[in-house]
């Protein structure tokens, strides 16, 4: 039968076991500094490219249609591709509707109705309530 000794270990001395311990603390703090730093870097570089997009892009707004006294204020609007219309009942109660080709608020006499125009075009509308008053009213989107 054979037998395997591992080699004997010396103890080393306080000194050795510090210059040691010193010199894995140094390394690890190396490693982990430049690990810090390729982090960064790789951030750095994945938010400057959303962010480059970003500082081009524009935030859509929302507009407002006044319905008061029988006419929708103002009654042409021009807005970009992506932007909100609210009209505001604002006429004493009397009841509107705002009307397009495809779709269409409730008849209300009060609150609010909000449309997003996502394609380009002139897009007309009307109160079928009042349209022979000549309620009616055109977007613009660019």
């Amino acid at each position: 039968m054979i037998t395997v000794r591992s080699p004997e270990r010396r103890p080393r001395s306080a000194r050795a076991r510090l210059a040691a311990a010193s010199a894995l603390a140094a390394a690890s703090a190396l490693a982990l500094s430049a690990l810090a730093a390729a982090s960064a870097l790789a951030l750095a570089i994945a938010g400057a490219l959303p962010g480059a997009a970003a500082s081009t892009a524009r935030s859509a707004t929302t507009h407002t249609v006044v319905l008061k006294n029988i006419r929708f204020h103002p009654a042409t609007l021009s807005i970009r591709r992506g932007d909100r219309v609210r009209w505001l009942w604002r006429d004493g109660g009397l009841e509107h509707n705002v009307t397009f080709h495809r779709f269409h608020s409730r008849t209300q006499g009060g609150g609010s109705y909000t449309v997003r125009f996502a394609h380009a075009g002139t897009f007309a509308y009307r109160c079928t309530i009042h349209v022979a008053e000549g309620m009616r009213g055109k977007i613009v989107v660019h």
